[in-house]
């Protein structure tokens, strides 16, 4: 018997060691719990409640709001949906609050918190085996802080020494509002909560107006996760743009660079002007990152709105094929075709550069590109996004999806107002075969199910909160608006190739196999026309740059009886520490 007693414990020792077995074994003694909680709950005498029941629901309801973490649902702006299917209706099975079923509500969001935490753990832990020498992981945690980062600069080749700026391809559909079902994204099987019907905002949108019988303010605090090669640039000039107009902080690179040490998991000590000992908070986090929710939220407010953008995998990896020619996996194939033939022949899973021909977006939310694709696993993903995120954007939409913006953000038409920005010259697109299709959804079949789910999602949003008429006549002003601006900013009738581009300040940078188009202004504006139009047409990285220096302004020169002085006092420092 003892020798059974032993050897039981030892097997459940190496088990409980492992750590998927230990998130499972939790999560089914949490659930033992509140089902035990519930059944005891339900026993009890109705009428009946407990003399320390107020005091004790007071006690949880003073917890403070961000204890579990930022816990918000892609699909509802206004009530938090329950992360873990069955948690929210076991919670309110109970007629009226009791001790039991407040503490069952409260483990719930605990759980969930903490379920967004393992999520990202285990994606780094794939991810441990994979990475080039002297790359850091990062890992999510609840508590500790998350390790150092060794060397903040890429591992791979000096082609991608400097920072890459995105590309962005807003494309306008034939037609914006087929059926899910026309579409090929048809919701059963990705259905996981039960949303709750609300009612729409009704009301014409006016340039400039908040949406009659809607009362809202403006948000100013803002995470934008920007996602490579999916007409982010466009939406990243549109934040640029309402930031400075309201003198707004921005959490820019340390240094001002373009990139928050992407492709790293983020740390807060990137930033420009963060310290751990300071309370400071940016209004706006937008540059490129790799996400990691739990160093975010340590530079911008508890009240931050998190947004992102997508695009169809197929158009993604096409792009990135031609703008990132140079990253290892594409650099020794001459088509895309031929790399999809044999991508293991080309695709090295330890390169620092991998993520640029495999799962682009998987990994730009700070997930592993070449991890499971079990359903499991992508239920446990999509979950995770949705806690992190208030909702997503789709670029194949944009029109709409600056309208949905808009009415999140609380922002009037002008704010959302753009020009597609980082475009590619059509000359260097390619049509896929179908076959070739098939393979780049198998390939990035991670990519392809996050894209699917939130396309989904998306419509399902305008549907509820805006409906398909009133997005419509919303779509229609939009278009008339930019329209009506271009007319009066830019010469010829849109945008030019880099060699007709008169003003070298509005020149894109050119990376990689495409030409980025750009944009000439009219002559003879005045003065307060034309900087509205020269933001509109500015390029990322000009823009970028202008705001730094407004946010952090150079040093006065020293004047020459200052440096005269400085000498003496640096001697005897250095003399000192000799």
């Amino acid at each position: 018997m003892l020798k059974f007693r032993r050897y039981l414990v030892t097997k459940l020792s190496a088990i409980y060691r492992c750590q998927p077995s230990r998130l499972w074994i939790s999560f089914s003694l949490l659930i033992l719990l509140l089902v035990t909680l519930q059944v005891v709950e339900k026993l009890q005498p109705p009428g009946q409640e407990s003399p320390l029941e107020s005091s004790q629901e007071e006690r949880w309801m003073q917890q403070p709001e961000e204890s579990s973490g930022k816990v918000k649902a892609h699909v509802s702006p206004t009530e938090p949906k329950p992360q873990l299917p069955g948690l929210e209706k076991a919670a309110r099975e109970s007629p009226s609050p009791s001790p039991l079923g407040t503490v069952a509500t409260v483990l719930a969001e605990a759980v969930t918190s903490k379920f967004i935490v393992l999520a990202n753990r285990l994606s780094a832990e794939e991810e441990r085996g994979m990475s080039p020498p002297g790359m850091a992981q990062v890992e999510a945690q609840s508590q500790t802080q998350p390790q150092a980062v060794r060397s903040p600069q890429p591992e791979w080749g000096t082609s991608f020494t400097q920072p890459i700026p995105n590309s962005a391809q807003p494309l306008q559909a034939e037609d914006s509002y087929k059926t899910d079902l026309e579409t090929g994204f048809f919701p059963s099987w990705t259905e996981a909560f039960e949303v709750k019907e609300l009612p729409a905002v009704e009301g014409q949108q006016a340039r400039g107006v908040i949406p009659q019988g809607k009362t809202c303010k403006p948000k100013t605090d803002i995470v934008f996760l920007k996602v490579h090669k999916s007409a982010s640039s466009t939406v990243m000039n549109v934040l640029f743009r309402f930031g400075e107009t309201h003198n707004l902080t921005f959490a820019f690179p340390r240094g001002g660079g373009f990139q928050l040490y992407y492709p790293h998991h983020f740390l807060a000590r990137f930033v420009q002007g963060f310290s751990p000992r300071s309370p400071r908070r940016f209004n706006i986090l937008c540059h490129h990152m790799r996400f990691l929710q739990p160093e975010v939220q340590k530079v911008v407010p508890s009240s931050a709105v998190y947004f992102s953008i997508l695009r169809n995998p197929v158009q993604l990896m096409e792009s990135s094929f031609v703008y990132y020619k140079g990253a290892s996996a594409f650099s020794r194939v001459r088509s895309l075709e031929e790399f999809l033939s044999q991508p293991y022949r080309y695709y090295n899973p330890a390169s620092g550069d991998r993520h640029y021909a495999r799962n682009l977006i998987t990994f730009d939310f700070g997930f592993n590109p070449d991890g499971d694709v079990s359903p499991g696993r992508v239920q446990l993903m999509l979950k995770a996004i949705e806690a992190s995120f208030d909702f997503l954007l789709i670029s194949e939409y944009f029109d709409e999806s600056m309208v949905l913006l808009k009415e999140m953000l609380c922002w009037d038409l002008d704010s959302v107002v753009s020009f597609p920005l980082n475009t590619r010259d059509s000359s260097t697109r390619s049509a896929l075969p179908d076959s070739a299709v098939e393979k780049l959804k198998a390939w990035n079949r991670l990519d392809w199910e996050i894209y699917s789910h939130f396309n989904r999602t998306f419509w399902e949003r305008i549907d509820r909160d805006i409906g398909r008429e009133r997005m419509r006549r919303e779509v229609k002003a939009l278009r008339a608006r930019q329209a009506e601006l271009a007319r009066t900013c830019l010469q010829g009738t849109g945008s030019v190739g880099p060699k007709d581009i008169k003003d070298s300040s509005l020149l894109p940078l050119q990376h990689g196999g495409a030409r980025i188009l750009g944009y000439n202004l009219k002559q003879g504006l005045d003065q307060e026309l034309e900087r509205t139009c020269r933001r509109l047409v500015t390029p990322e990285l000009q823009y970028s740059s202008l705001l730094y220096k407004k946010q952090f302004p150079p040093p006065p020169p020293e004047t020459p009886a200052a440096s005269r002085q400085e000498p003496a006092p640096r001697h005897r420092l250095e003399t000192t520490r000799h």
